[in-house]
C-alpha cells in the first residue's frame, strides 16, 4: 500500500507538472520509530513497563484508604476510649492495615512499659517507611538506568554511522542518516522514560513521608495517658512469648542441693 502511494504521488507530481521533490513523505507510525531505535529499544521498552507498574503499585499502597483506613482508626478509637485493649489488639490483627499494625505492635508490648512500647511502635513505623520506599526507589532506578542505555544506543549507532560514512563516503546520504536516526531515537527514548520516573519517584517520596507521619500522631494520639502501671507484667493478645527462665535456675529449684 506505501509502494502504491509513492507512485500515485509521483504520476500526480507528472501530471500537475510539479517537481519530483514535491511528493509527500511518508509519516513514519511508532514502529517505525521503534524499529529505527535499534536493539535498545528492548529494554527501554520494559523500563517504561516497570515504571508505569511501580507508579501504579505505589500510589495505591501509599493511599489512605491503605494506610490508616477511617473505619480502622474509628473502630480502635471506641476500644481504646472503653479501655478494651485485648479486643483492640483482636481487630488490630484480624482487619490488617499498615495503621492496625503499629498499633498491634504497642499494644503487644505495653506489658514491658512506656519505653519499650514506644520503641516497638517506631520500629514499626520505620520497618514500613523502608519497605515503601524500597519500592518506591525502584522508580529512581529506572529514571538513572534509561538513560544510559539510551547512550549505549547513541554510541553503537554513531558507530554505525561513522563505518557507513567510511564505506561509501558521502555519497549515499540515507544509510548515513538511517545510523543517525537510530542516535537520535535511542537518547530520547531513554529522557522520555527518565523524567517522568524521577518525577514520580519525589511526587510517590513526599506521598509516602505525609503517609508515614500521619499514622504516627494517629498512634500517639491513642497511647497517650495510656495506662501503664495497671497493665504492667499483663501481656495483651495471644502472641507467643519465647523468652522463658533459664533452665539450670529452673532445675535449681526443682531440684535443691541436699
Amino acid at each position: 500500500m506505501k509502494s502504491l502511494t509513492v507512485i500515485h504521488a509521483f504520476f500526480l507530481a507528472k501530471v500537475s507538472n510539479l517537481p519530483i521533490n514535491s511528493i509527500p513523505a511518508e509519516e513514519k507510525t511508532l514502529l517505525d520509530i521503534f524499529a529505527e531505535g535499534g536493539w535498545v529499544m528492548y529494554p527501554i521498552l520494559a523500563c517504561s513497563i516497570a515504571m508505569i507498574w511501580f507508579i501504579v503499585d505505589g500510589w495505591i499502597r501509599s493511599s489512605p484508604l491503605k494506610l490508616y483506613p477511617s473505619l480502622h482508626v474509628n473502630q480502635l478509637r471506641e476500644l481504646f476510649k472503653r479501655g478494651d485493649y485485648p479486643s483492640a489488639h483482636a481487630f488490630a490483627k484480624s482487619a490488617p492495615s499498615a495503621f492496625n499494625n503499629v498499633v498491634r505492635t504497642g499494644l503487644t508490648f505495653v506489658a514491658e512499659g512506656k519505653t519499650m512500647t514506644e520503641e516497638s511502635i517506631l520500629a514499626e513505623i520505620n520497618r514500613l517507611q523502608t519497605e515503601l520506599m524500597g519500592r518506591a526507589s525502584y522508580l529512581s532506578v529506572i529514571g538513572v538506568c534509561t538513560p544510559m542505555i539510551g547512550l549505549t544506543g547513541t554510541v553503537t549507532g554513531m558507530m554505525k554511522a561513522f563505518d557507513k560514512l567510511g564505506t561509501s563516503g558521502v555519497g549515499d546520504p540515507s544509510q548515513l542518516a538511517g545510523a543517525i536516526g537510530e542516535v537520535l531515537v535511542a537518547t530520547a527514548s531513554g529522557l522520555f522514560i527518565a523524567i517522568p520516573a524521577f518525577v514520580c519517584y519525589y511526587l510517590l517520596r513526599n506521598r509516602i513521608q505525609k503517609g508515614i507521619h500521619d499514622i504516627h500522631e494517629l498512634t500517639i494520639s491513642l497511647f497517650r495517658c495510656f495506662p501503664y502501671q495497671e497493665l504492667s507484667h499483663q501481656p495483651i493478645g495471644d502472641d507467643e512469648i519465647y523468652a522463658a527462665k533459664p533452665y539450670w535456675l529452673t532445675d535449681a529449684t526443682s531440684h535443691p542441693q541436699s
